[in-house]
């Protein structure tokens, strides 16, 4: 599941973070002028004008009848976070307030529906 910034550069897609004339891809292996940022994160700064693609990404479904986005996933469960904007709806779901008006729990990934991945 995806959620974030995403890069094509020489021919090949990163997770990335732009940041201004530059944009850093990240890969989970050493590569060539890569440098490692933690154990299986390693990252390069490239120059925006070299990146062929940037876009960002976001994984959206359906679970118990009500919208989200997918944030993330760990063995069989997708963290999600609800967009329905309806606060009674979000703690009768027995979501956790994660900030004000925004709530997140885990799901059953076998209850989750409809999951579509959208660029922009």
């Amino acid at each position: 599941m995806r959620d974030g910034y995403i890069a094509r550069w020489d021919g090949r897609e990163y997770e990335a973070s732009p940041d201004g004339d530059r944009v850093r891809i990240y890969q989970p292996e050493a590569g060539d002028g890569f440098e490692e940022v933690r154990p299986g994160r390693f990252v390069r700064v490239v120059p925006a004008v070299e990146v062929e693609d940037l876009a960002y990404v976001r994984t959206t479904c359906e679970w118990k009848g009500q919208p989200f986005i997918v944030l993330a996933q760990h063995d069989s469960w997708l963290r999600v976070e609800y967009t329905g904007g309806r606060s009674p709806v979000a703690e009768s779901m027995g979501l956790e307030a994660f900030d004000f008006g925004v709530y997140q729990g885990w799901a059953p990934a076998s209850e989750v529906v409809e999951l579509r991945e959208y660029r922009a």
